[in-house]
């Protein structure tokens, strides 16, 4: 493979990894917030009400960030009914086919988060809470994790066309 492609691949998966990695320690921050939620709640009796909403809002953001690094490891559920039989060039081939599929559903999965965070940012929107908190934070890191999915995805095509061609690119 071109020498870009292949930094290309390795820049994309070392990104997705960072990004998975700070994922990952969102858990401890969801766990933080909802135990001091049920602290102040039962031992102080004086609820707050923005830790399970705050708490929903970093699930939402380890989902979003997850996405790469889960492509990138492989790590996705696939169907193995026949799957596992075929040579690693005919996974490759399986592989390179469903690659073009995602890549179509997350360009469609953009237009759809840049055009909700356009509304968002024009009309200032806002969660209906007691808390009352602005989405657009949570709808860039959307879009921003969308746009990090489809270059894992393109570093993937790029990896199944080695393997089609019997090199090893990663």
């Amino acid at each position: 493979m071109h020498p870009l492609i292949a930094s290309y691949v390795r820049i994309t998966d070392r990104i997705s990894d960072y990004v998975g990695y700070l994922a990952a320690s969102l858990i401890f921050m969801m766990g933080g917030t909802l135990i001091f939620d049920a602290i102040t709640r039962n031992l102080i009796r004086m609820p707050v009400h923005w830790a399970v909403e705050l708490t929903q809002f970093t699930l939402a953001a380890y989902y979003f960030m997850g996405g790469p690094i889960t492509l990138k490891n492989n790590d996705h559920v696939r169907m193995d009914l026949w799957y596992s039989t075929r040579s690693p060039k005919g996974k490759a081939k399986i592989d390179l086919a469903m690659s073009f599929c995602l890549i179509f559903y997350l360009g469609v999965l953009l237009a759809g988060g840049i055009s909700s965070l356009a509304y968002a940012i024009e009309t200032n929107e806002k969660r209906f809470s007691i808390w009352n908190p602005s989405v657009i934070p949570i709808k860039a890191l959307m879009v921003v994790c969308i746009v990090l999915m489809l270059m894992q995805a393109f570093s993937l095509v790029f990896k199944h066309i080695a393997t089609i061609r019997g090199k090893e690119l990663a």
